[in-house]
């Protein structure tokens, strides 16, 4: 490992190769090879940025002793909101942050024993065992209200783009 601008931190990193064809809970239930019997470990999609704080999702996964932690944020807006009185605009806003609802956000804190529940290359995560964990009472939300951002659409990307350029990515938490 190459340190740039700071210390080493105590983390262990797998890249590991699943093939084009493999689902998201195929993909898990491939790094079950590295993963110790008490190991916690954290997963993420990789399409999605955020300023979540790390120490605290952690704190709060050890917390309540359950198998599972996603973070739930509040999706971005995709068009500007109209606040209405009748027919008449009282207060117009450009893609506010939904105010409503809580969606996956994507960065998760996981005991080792997740990959039990899934069962191979074809398993979709978030169809299968996320909802056999919710349903069996060992799926928790952090909730994250900060900013967080998918990068799904070119749209998304150069929105994104434009705030690392201009120095206002929220997400960047090394100078």
């Amino acid at each position: 490992m190459e340190v740039h601008k700071g210390q080493g931190l105590d983390w262990r990193v797998h890249l590991v190769d699943t093939g084009e064809e493999t689902q998201t809970g195929g993909r898990v239930k491939r790094l079950g090879a590295w993963l110790d019997g008490d190991d916690t470990f954290m997963l993420t999609y990789g399409d999605g940025v955020g300023n979540v704080d790390l120490k605290a999702l952690v704190a709060f996964h050890k917390s309540h002793g359950k198998l599972a932690t996603v973070t739930a944020v509040r999706p971005p807006a995709r068009f500007g909101g109209l606040a209405l009185d009748g027919d008449r605009v009282n207060r117009f806003t450009e893609k506010p942050q939904a105010g409503e609802g809580w969606i996956n956000g994507g960065f998760f804190v996981l005991d080792r024993r997740v990959v039990d529940y899934i069962e191979g290359d074809a398993t979709l995560w978030e169809s299968g065992p996320l909802e056999q964990l919710a349903s069996e009472g060992q799926l928790m939300a952090f909730r994250h209200p900060g900013f967080w951002q998918p990068m799904d659409t070119i749209r998304e990307k150069h929105l994104l783009e434009k705030l690392w350029e201009s120095g206002q990515a929220p997400w960047k938490v090394w100078a």
